[in-house]
């Protein structure tokens, strides 16, 4: 006698939201679908999909977690694929969230770091997604700074003041696990994490992204967690959360590089909220820079330019002009890649004018003194280059490089690039040859898919003169490599 398969339970859970929602059958399958081709998928449903869901079918792979994304937006509350009555799947939207409290900041960002630092190879393949860009800079641009950061009751009078020997370096795993969740956390702490942070930038600037990516991540999992799970008083926690933020937005900094751009986006995302939680409202407006600058990097000008004037409005006028003249350089290069000439040249220009007024005794963030004149000519260039104004993108590209200190190694390799493809497009074939083979020795010997990238950008410009002597001479260079 055969076995009969199992019936299938009616999805109770999932009716009710759609009532509640107000959603047809065929209005839910259709904001799916569209849901999907916004992370590459083709999915297909329609009304007769959604009835089967209703009688219990489950849908398959990442299509639960773009059901309760669906009704997430539509309801202005955080559903689970649970939620709806829904088999769990890859977490398509995990680190989107923009947290409603410190403790879910921790539970979220902590639970990033112990997936990326493990085998969870799925995190690093997940889209780069638009549309989560517009809810985490919403909630920033109106949120305010947490009433209470502080964990385990306030710390002694001594604490505040107390400096362990080990301030000068990151503390150790033995001293990390007698931490552990609820140990007191010290300045020395949190000047560790900063170390940590200046070595893993200078690793960056120099190797690429992929060169220890990885190692940052562990020294999140392992030291940063105990510590936002520890114990301390508002003082000491406010630069905690400052920190954390930091060495996450890095961590999403060196996933960029290597092209892991939903996984960036989702420690973007994160520090974005750590910074909240910090208080720090002009490295907030940092982090948005830093998706600005991915959206551009992904072709994504409209969602760059209202990224960077979100920046501008959450700091308002107050800021230092270097930080001033960073979120106006931003925005041009959202307009660039948008081929907006006038709005790119007034956001040039009100970038230039602000660096202007910058004094040597202003008091500038330590996120922001990279900004100076070598950049500012180098985001001229990218511009220049972007709107096909090739003579000024070579002015400005070569004043650059004549600026920059040779330990921004990766961004000398970006200019150098844009310079090649400036000399191209004016015609000098020769000399933009040499330049992009100076740049592809330069690359060979990073890990960053960025460089990568930008050489083969300059190598698609050169296709159509292929058959000349120098593209010859050029390609035959590079095999080498």
């Amino acid at each position: 006698m055969t076995e009969r398969p199992p019936q299938r339970i009616p999805n109770r859970q999932l009716a009710a939201l759609i009532a509640e929602a107000g959603f047809s059958n065929a209005g839910l399958a259709r904001r799916v679908d569209q849901l999907g081709l916004e992370h590459g998928l083709d999915l297909r449903y329609d009304k007769t999909s959604v009835t089967r869901w209703l009688r219990g079918q489950q849908p398959r792979g990442t299509t639960p977690a773009l059901i309760a994304e669906v009704f997430t937006r539509r309801l202005g509350r955080r559903l689970s694929a649970q939620d709806l009555g829904l088999d769990a799947c890859a977490p398509v939207y995990a680190g989107l969230e923009f947290a409603a409290s410190p403790e879910e900041a921790i539970d979220i960002v902590s639970g990033l770091w112990r997936k990326d630092s493990g085998s969870h190879t799925e995190l690093r393949k997940i889209a780069f997604t638009p549309a989560g860009l517009v809810v985490p800079s919403r909630d920033w641009l109106i949120g305010r700074a947490d009433e209470r950061v502080a964990r385990g009751g306030p710390p002694p009078a001594a604490d505040t003041a107390r400096v362990p020997l080990q301030a000068r370096g990151a503390p150790s795993r033995q001293r990390s696990a007698e931490r552990g969740p609820g140990g007191r956390v010290s300045m020395g702490d949190i000047a560790a994490l900063r170390s940590v942070g200046e070595l893993f930038r200078t690793l960056d600037h120099a190797y690429g992204g992929g060169h220890a990516r990885q190692a940052l991540v562990r020294y999140l999992e392992h030291e940063a967690e105990p510590m936002l799970r520890g114990t301390y008083g508002e003082a000491i926690g406010r630069r905690l959360f400052a920190a954390a933020a930091d060495l996450t937005r890095l961590a999403g900094w060196t996933s960029y590089d290597i092209a892991a751009h939903g996984l960036a986006q989702r420690y973007f995302v994160q520090a974005l909220r750590l910074a909240q939680a910090a208080g720090d409202r002009a490295y907030g407006s940092y982090v948005l820079v830093t998706m600005s600058r991915q959206a551009v990097y992904l072709g994504h000008g409209r969602e760059a330019v209202q990224l960077a004037r979100v920046a501008q409005q959450g700091v308002g006028s107050g800021a230092p002009p270097v930080v001033q003249s960073l979120l106006h350089a931003v925005e041009a290069r959202g307009h660039g890649v948008l081929g907006e000439v006038r709005a790119c040249s007034a956001s040039l220009a009100r970038a230039e004018r602000a660096l202007e007024t910058s004094r040597p005794g202003d008091d500038v963030p330590y996120w922001a003194r990279f900004f100076d004149e070598a950049q500012l000519a180098d985001e001229f260039a990218h511009c220049h280059r972007d709107l096909q104004q090739y003579r000024a993108a070579a002015q400005h590209a070569e004043r650059s490089l004549q600026l920059r200190s040779a330990s921004y190694a990766r961004s000398r390799l970006f200019c150098k690039v844009v310079l090649a493809s400036a000399r191209l497009g004016l015609g000098e074939l020769e000399q933009a040859c040499a330049l992009g083979v100076e740049a592809a020795q330069q690359g060979a010997e990073m890990r960053s898919v960025r460089a990568l990238e930008y050489i083969r950008d300059f190598e698609r410009r050169l296709e159509p003169y292929r058959d000349a002597a120098p593209a010859r001479a050029y390609r035959e260079k590079v095999a080498a490599l």
